[in-house]
């Protein structure tokens, strides 16, 4: 049947057109095929600019000599045989040959098994895709047609199993693969050096975690057909256990995603400077647009890009923006005033007391000293009295509770644990906090968490935003996602005790006045 099926592979050489290939054999107890696997690489790609790679896992055969023989017989081709000082797993084999590749200057590498269940002959039309730039990874897939892959020889259940794992898969990370676990792999070295393929599993499920990684990275990945082969090979694969870690992997890469988990083998996008406005459901945003007083002066503290700040101007508001961050010159609406400012320094840029709302949205968690800021927010109002819009995280939402008590705390991009936060509060020490710097508390209330920046603004969305919104309501410290607070910025001490000589000398000449 495999014979048949190669029949109608194209053998014509291809043009690597400059391009230096790596083909990596994986091998472990390979002996008996190690050298049929050589021999069935086309003679049209072994040229100058390829080269064989194998790497013995430290087999308990001699896969190594064998190795060695074929490329003492073969002298004209480039090839490389190394062995391992120890195991290291499939996933651990993998990451040699990948560094080798990357640190060798190769453009691409393929990725072959020792055992020859996969056809060295399909090269050829595997690196097509890479060579015309059409990918960054290609994927030789048995199960483009699944029936091929039964006639092939795939045991039922691992062709059942197959398919239910690719499908929880592709449903779970939004792919659309017909294949997950196929060993039959091409990379550029490009993309694999945008991974951080060495955080991966030594295990069999690297193949998984490699997959995720590109990805959550959003790098291109093309799947052609191979023939399925099974033959006298030895399989090391225990089903349930891999079935169970494809299974974590998956769940683990999509908790990333929603920024309820963090693992730093999925951490493969760059830090968002600039957030997004959460607007059309409640939000953080909404309350604190809701919240502000039409026509009034605000001063928005860590404003941004000023999109909240373009939000509130619609309302009549005149706006100043303050932050490290702040649009370029001529892209921020000219209605609003911006000043660039580091707000862990003490003084202020601007006179506070003109302003008769400060927003301070998802900004004190990212100070490193929130109590002093504080106190110097409430020295420079002077005698007035703004009212303070603050919004923070809850590190008491039930999300953060479970993974503590799972052992997990793990900092991540966005959400409650974002790297960028420096102190965390529940609605217990923010009240405290600013209490004791001053301020009146006039409303705290709990935020539900955003599901449909997580999930897509859709019904499933909102009906979480209703259950969450309702659990709120049974226990805000528990279920809040986000704290909101209105607070109003008492005199300080000093000012009040002016205010109250300057009241009684007013009041005493009036009294006087009054009895003469």
């Amino acid at each position: 049947m495999l014979r048949e099926q190669l029949e109608r592979v194209s053998f014509d050489d291809v043009d690597l057109a400059g391009k230096r290939l790596l083909i990596f054999i994986v091998a472990y107890n390979a002996e008996t095929t190690i050298e049929k696997v050589l021999s069935r690489i086309p003679a049209g790609l072994l040229g100058n600019e390829v080269e064989v790679l194998i790497i013995d896992d430290s087999s308990k055969d001699d896969t190594f000599a064998r190795g060695l023989r074929y490329q003492q017989h073969n002298c004209e081709l480039k090839i490389t045989v190394l062995r391992t000082p120890e195991n290291q797993g499939y996933g651990g084999n993998q990451k040699l040959g990948y560094r080798y590749a990357i640190d060798n200057g190769f453009d691409i590498v393929a990725l072959i098994h020792g055992d020859g269940q996969y056809a060295p002959e399909k090269l050829p039309e595997l690196l097509r895709p890479l060579l015309r730039a059409e990918a960054d990874a290609v994927l030789g897939s048995r199960m483009i047609d699944k029936r091929a892959a039964r006639r092939g020889g795939m045991p039922f259940y691992k062709w059942i199993g197959n398919q239910i794992l690719t499908t929880f898969q592709n449903r779970v990370l939004g792919t659309r693969l017909s294949e997950f676990h196929s060993g039959y792999r091409l990379y550029s070295t490009k993309a694999l050096a945008q991974i951080p393929f060495e955080r991966n599993t030594n295990d069999f499920h690297f193949d998984t975690e490699i997959i995720i990684q590109l990805a959550l990275k959003r790098l291109r990945i093309v799947e052609l057909a191979i023939p399925t082969f099974y033959g006298h090979e030895i399989c090391y694969v225990n089903g349930l256990k891999y079935a169970w870690n494809i299974f974590k992997s998956t769940i683990r890469a999509r908790l990333c995603r929603l920024h309820l988990f963090y693992d730093q083998k999925f951490d493969v996008q760059s830090v968002e400077e600039v957030y997004d406005l959460k607007l059309g459901f409640s939000s953080s945003h909404t309350a604190a647009i809701k919240a502000a007083r039409s026509g009034g002066r605000i001063l928005d503290v860590g404003c941004g890009q000023g999109l909240l700040a373009a939000e509130l101007a619609k309302k009549g508001c005149h706006v100043t923006g303050m932050d490290r961050h702040i649009p370029a010159a001529g892209s921020a609406p000219a209605d609003i005033e911006f000043i660039r400012w580091d707000l862990d320094r003490r003084e202020f840029p601007v006179n506070v007391s003109q302003f008769d709302q400060i927003f301070l949205l998802d900004i004190i968690e990212h100070l490193k000293e929130p109590g002093h800021f504080m106190d110097e927010l409430r020295f420079a109002t002077g005698c007035k009295r703004p009212e303070i819009v603050l919004t923070t995280a809850n590190i008491g939402f039930i999300a953060t509770r479970l993974m503590l008590l799972l052992g997990q705390f793990n900092y991540g991009k966005k959400g409650i644990l974002d790297v960028t936060h420096t102190r965390l509060f529940t609605f217990r020490s923010m009240r405290e906090l600013l209490r004791q710097s001053g301020y009146k508390i006039l409303e705290a209330r709990g935020i539900p968490a955003p599901f449909p920046v997580a999930i897509g603004n859709n019904f499933i969305a909102g009906a979480l935003l209703r259950l969450n919104t309702m659990l709120i309501w049974l226990s805000k410290g528990l279920f809040s996602y986000q704290i909101f607070v209105r607070a109003e910025a008492m005199p300080t001490v000093n000012n009040l005790l002016n205010e109250t000589i300057s009241g009684s000398t007013a009041l005493k000449a009036e009294l006087l006045g009054q009895a003469a």
